[in-house]
């Protein structure tokens, strides 16, 4: 027998988050609602809290993005990349992911929610430079910060910034990565705690500036 789904309220944040682009935010949580799971974007379990646990938790991270091209490595279901091009219509976003069917979603999200400083490009990380750099690059459920340096930083342009969501343990993270750190010259590397007294969970961000060659 068939169980309904509890789904949480959309949190008072959103509108605050989002403001004029409230509908579009909407309107992209609910197609990860009706098609996350089906298409292997969202676990089951994470579909009843998936305003407090992806989208505003992607959301929160909108007020570090800067005017000009941002790069997404590992869009997956559009976590960060589609919500932060939401959120962020100033910014130019590029998405990179590896996967087909990902890609193919992607790429349907940007149609029906009329994105147009969204482009998606099929790509493993390594393969994603272009010219110009990125000014920025996001990841989020990546992989640990010491890997993601050698993955993101030949991405950016020097001077830029790597914005990477981490879960709890971004500090011992960011000391495990020492080595590659010093390697890819990154500086001002930091661990940014965002939305206390706004979201349920806080959002951990590492963000550092990548160093010249």
């Amino acid at each position: 027998m068939e169980t309904s789904v509890d789904f949480e309220n959309e949190p008072a944040a959103a509108a605050v988050m989002f403001g004029e682009r409230l509908e579009l935010a909407q309107a992209f949580t609910e197609n990860l609602i009706v098609h996350g799971e089906e298409y292997g974007l969202i676990g089951p379990l994470e579909l009843p809290r998936i305003w407090s646990r992806h989208i505003l938790n992607c959301g929160i991270v909108a007020p570090l993005i800067k005017p000009g091209l941002v790069g997404d490595i590992g869009s997956g279901a559009g976590l960060p990349g589609l919500v932060l091009a939401i959120a962020r219509p100033d910014a130019e976003f590029v998405l990179v992911e590896p996967m087909e069917r990902r890609t193919n979603w992607l790429n349907e999200q940007v149609a029906e929610l009329g994105l147009s400083n969204v482009t998606v490009v099929r790509a493993r990380a390594e393969d994603a430079r272009q010219t110009p750099a990125f000014d920025q690059v996001t990841a989020r459920a990546v992989s640990a910060f010491s890997k993601l340096i050698p993955m993101c930083s030949p991405l950016v342009r020097a001077g830029g910034e790597l914005i990477l969501m981490k879960g709890a343990n971004a500090v011992a993270e960011v000391e495990a990565a020492e080595k590659a750190i010093r390697k890819f010259r990154l500086s001002d590397v930091e661990v940014l705690e965002l939305g206390a007294g706004l979201l349920s969970e806080t959002t951990r961000v590492i963000r550092a500036t990548v160093g010249r060659a």
